[in-house]
């Protein structure tokens, strides 16, 4: 494993539940990290800027209040999701904030910047950068990111369309420092696949959208347990960037998913619905390929709970074939 110690002793299970942009809420976080994986969530989620000195105060301070009550099997640490690209006119704030708090994790998107991953470096803590491809990937580690994201074929939202063993082999071809692999994963067993193909880390959204503490709509929630990988669009109306989408979510909004027209990449607007009149991630639902196992909606426990079965189960009929 190339984690760096200690910020991971406490995973109970190798995840990072991936910030979902509106979905993730201190809630979802508190209770990912209690089950031993690490939260994470959008730094724009907290609507005004002022919130997120709120949230993460409530996330430090319950996280704290459960170590102290379970000393031996203390929370996995949390993450605030900052989008770097130059849409984002709150991104000084709330890189602020983060640095008020110490934030252990900062995960970044969309825009890899040096003097941010100083920044972070200098409070102490860790930084892992999105990448859909392995020229990304360089460019974010020659820019001081600790870690990457490789966001592989069928993850939800914004995406790659890279397959994951592709991706895996040529970054680890050069790269052994952190490493969690997005793209489809949402079952024990291709968290332990990730780990197979060289990751340190699996990295899990779209089934997360159906725990109970997540601030998703039923209907949404619903849309994912129903949903599976021939249920996902991938088209760049929405946002001028290419991202996974249910495709329950574009009928609703009286378009035709076979039928999507291209956006023009240069007007990037993270939340509007590009060139329509539904709003990218309230109406229209990123959603990625691998929820065909996500059968009910379930609490954060439960969720890591069943996860960390099948992964014992994967294990365990790996060494029988070994």
């Amino acid at each position: 494993m190339s984690l760096p110690s200690p910020l991971f002793d406490h995973l109970r299970l190798p995840v990072i539940g991936s910030p979902l942009f509106i979905i993730s809420g201190p809630e979802l976080v508190i209770e990912q990290c209690k089950a031993g994986i690490v939260g994470s969530f959008p730094a724009l989620n907290a609507r005004p800027q002022s919130q997120l000195d709120e949230w993460i105060h409530q996330i430090t301070e319950e996280l704290a209040a459960y170590d102290r009550d379970n000393p031996t099997q203390k929370a996995a640490p949390f993450a605030v999701n900052q989008i770097v690209h130059r849409s984002n006119n709150r991104l000084e704030e709330d890189l602020a904030t983060c640095a008020k708090w110490k934030v252990p994790l900062v995960i970044t998107s969309l825009g890899a910047r040096e003097d941010l991953n100083v920044a972070v470096h200098e409070w102490g803590g860790i930084t892992l950068h999105d990448v859909i491809n392995d020229r990304y990937a360089h460019k974010a580690i020659e820019k001081g990111a600790d870690g990457l994201i490789p966001v592989a074929a069928g993850a939800g939202g914004h995406a790659g369309v890279t397959s994951p063993f592709a991706l895996m082999q040529e970054i680890r071809a050069w790269f052994d420092g952190p490493v969690a692999l997005s793209g489809s994963i949402a079952s024990g067993a291709a968290i332990l696949g990730a780990q197979a193909m060289g990751a340190d880390l699996a990295y899990i959204g779209s089934a997360f959208i159906a725990a109970k503490e997540a601030r998703a709509g039923e209907d949404y929630k619903q849309g994912v347990v129903d949903g599976k990988a021939a249920d996902i669009v991938y088209s760049n109306l929405f946002t001028g960037v290419h991202g996974n989408y249910l495709k329950k979510s574009i009928e609703n909004a009286g378009l035709d998913p076979e039928n999507l027209p291209e956006s023009d990449p240069s007007k990037m607007n993270f939340g509007s619905g590009g060139n329509t009149d539904a709003k990218a991630w309230k109406d229209i639902w990123g959603c990625g390929q691998g929820i065909g196992n996500v059968d009910a909606v379930l609490s954060v426990k439960e969720m890591v709970e069943k996860l960390t079965k099948e992964y014992h189960t994967a294990a365990e009929r790996m060494r029988q074939l070994a």
